[in-house]
């Protein structure tokens, strides 16, 4: 937009497809959550270009597609919120030169962004470069015979996508962490015995990874289909509608262009390219093992096969989910999990009819092939995800729907050509749990890709037949009460919901990185009353507007120093140096770090409550 701006006849559509571009390039990291799994079980040694290229190239260009029939009945006919396309169009109106009358009363808005840009930038500067703020504090308690923790994460990024979630799932999240962190880790590490030579927190860091993740991922997984079901008529419904307007005869002639989606005969074509792009590349994932034409054959139609087949199935509930809570907190996760299982189960049928299972390596091929087939379902469950939220900024702004989908389908292939570079460079940088670059690493640093770390265990246990299926299936029942509860909370109260999904990743996902989530969404919450209760309704909206634009600043800021820091420890490490280069402080200064980085980040809460709260005093 900065750059735009300084042309004499720029407009807020062409921003739009800007932002359009750069969000489908940007979603496809997402494929994150999976592919790293190959470096886990050591099947890559790197980040593979091509194939990494294609799998988020193609599965991102299906994405695309399949959510394009939802336009209609999700975006311009229903009350959903998408609030990230809400703040998005908001920006694009800030970095616009037209202003309307309200933007003019309350300021354009980049006095906002820019404070949560610079604000989350010199945080994030601090605590990774130069060490001198901690990013979480863990205080560790005893309870009788066993332990738990009570942990804090200070990611001020995560505070504004708290913010922009609210605190219906930011609650449910809080509950989800505490199911865990005070009934599960607790319970296991009371009623277990502790292991020779191992300390009561890493033995409840052991029953976390080991256990309870598990019992998260059965209750995402029950969440995740209850949620599907829940959406079976809307989606139905929308495909009826944009499939009836699609082959109306004439049926865009007289409408207006805000109206007008892609052709069906372009959707057939760009569909029939992405599916021979990943016909030809799954089969040149699985031919170097040495197998028979015929069994290459058979793995590639159905692995493709599936991955298209739960592609579509997941396209829609991302969509819908989007629109409902948000990208932030759409059931991505539970989503994988259900992939990699489905995907798991059909590899294991197939290697075991074809005899894979006797052959050297035949283990680590069969959950390789797995976790491809997902990396495509992935790829398309978050492009889905989040293109939806670009249509309902375009719908917001006044952008034409077609041009938008080509604009998606351009930023997934322009974004697919950097995925495996980025990837690459943090996996340099920092590494993965059990794939470490360089042996003088140290593994406490390495990333820890929570989603890929699980999937990648689920698919190992369902292989080896070593999984810990009991634990999967008391999540399972947990799922169960999960949804019944949220359901009876619908039924009998006014306002008070319980999204089982939102709790099975409060269950799952690392403590630390909920947190600040948790903590934004109640602070979202409490400035919204407070300035409801005493300005009204009118400078509530303001002051929301004001914290959503300063949110979207934290995320920036933090995000591009993060990236940023990557390129100068890769850079760094290659030519002899320190994985902290630019660390100014030892290791011994951990514990005050700590404490400094809860400082800081208290302070910046109360920027935060100043910057939502304006002018207004009270």
């Amino acid at each position: 937009m900065a750059v735009l701006k300084m042309a004499k006849n720029s407009n807020i559509l062409e921003n739009n497809m800007v932002q359009t571009q750069a969000s489908a390039a940007g979603t496809l990291s997402a494929i994150i959550f999976i592919i790293p799994g190959m470096l886990m079980i050591g099947y890559w040694q790197g980040f593979e270009f091509w194939q990494t290229l294609l799998v988020s190239a193609c599965g991102g260009c299906l994405g695309v597609l399949f959510t394009i029939p939802l336009r209609r009945a999700m975006v311009v006919h229903s009350d959903l919120a998408y609030p990230e396309g809400v703040a998005a169009a908001e920006i694009l109106k800030v970095g616009s030169h037209e202003k309307s009358a309200k933007e003019s009363k309350g300021g354009s808005g980049i006095k906002e962004i820019g404070a949560g840009g610079v604000l989350a930038g010199v945080i994030a500067f601090c605590t990774n470069a130069l060490q001198v703020l901690g990013s979480e504090l863990s205080l560790w308690i005893p309870v009788g015979r066993g332990m738990t923790q009570l942990p804090l994460g200070y990611s001020t990024a995560l505070v504004g996508a708290g913010y922009l979630i609210g605190i219906a799932a930011g609650l449910s999240m809080l509950v989800g962490i505490l199911i865990a962190w005070a009934g599960f880790v607790p319970y296991y590490t009371i009623t277990g015995a502790l292991p020779d030579g191992m300390t009561m927190q890493k033995f409840a860091g052991t029953v976390y990874q080991e256990r309870v993740r598990l019992i998260g991922a059965g209750a995402m997984g029950v969440a995740a289909v209850w949620t599907l079901i829940m959406l079976a008529k809307p989606v139905v419904d929308g495909v009826k509608e944009s499939l009836a307007a699609m082959h109306a005869p004439d049926s865009d002639k007289g409408k207006h262009r805000m109206d007008i989606d892609m052709s069906v005969q372009s959707i057939a074509m760009v569909f029939s390219v992405t599916v021979m792009g990943l016909l030809g590349i799954f089969y040149a994932f699985v031919s170097p093992e040495g197998l028979p034409v015929s069994e290459n054959l058979t793995f590639t139609l159905v692995g493709v096969g599936v991955a298209i087949l739960m592609g579509f199935f997941v396209a829609a509930a991302c969509a819908y989910m989007a629109g409902l809570v948000g990208t932030s907190s759409s059931p991505i996760s539970g989503i994988g999990i259900l992939a990699i299982i489905v995907a798991s189960l059909v590899m294991y049928a197939l290697c075991s009819s074809f005899g894979i299972f006797s052959m050297p390596g035949g283990e680590k091929f069969a959950t390789a092939t797995a976790i491809f087939t997902t990396s495509i379902i992935m790829a398309i469950a978050c492009i889905s995800n989040d293109n939806m939220q670009d249509l309902k900024t375009g719908y917001l702004v006044g952008a034409t729907p077609w041009r938008q989908q080509v604009a998606l389908l351009l930023g997934c292939v322009v974004g697919a050509l950097v995925i495996a570079p980025v990837l690459n460079l943090l996996y340099e940088a920092y590494g993965f749990p059990g794939a470490l670059p360089r042996p003088d690493m140290d593994p406490s640093q390495a990333l820890a890709a929570p989603q890929a770390a699980l999937m990648t265990t689920i698919a190992q246990g369902i292989f080896s037949s070593t999984l810990a299926w009991e634990y999967i299936y008391m999540g399972l029942g947990l799922g169960v009460i999960l949804v019944v509860v949220d359901q009876l909370l619908k039924r009998t109260t006014r306002n008070l919901c319980l999204p089982p999904l939102a709790v099975g990743m409060g269950i799952y996902l690392p403590p630390s990185v909920q947190t600040p989530l948790v903590v934004g969404a109640v602070l979202g919450y409490l400035l919204r009353k407070h300035m409801k209760e005493k300005h009204g309704e009118e400078e509530a909206k303001a002051g929301f507007r004001r914290g959503t634009l300063f949110a979207s600043g934290l995320i920036v800021g933090e995000s591009i120093v993060g990236v940023v820091l990557a390129g100068v420890i890769v850079a760094s490490v290659t030519n002899g140096g320190s994985e902290a280069p630019l660390a100014i402080v030892g290791k011994d200064f951990a514990g005050t770090a700590e404490y400094l980085g809860l400082a800081v980040f208290a302070a910046s809460l109360a920027i935060f409550s100043k910057i939502v709260l304006g002018s207004k005093k009270g």
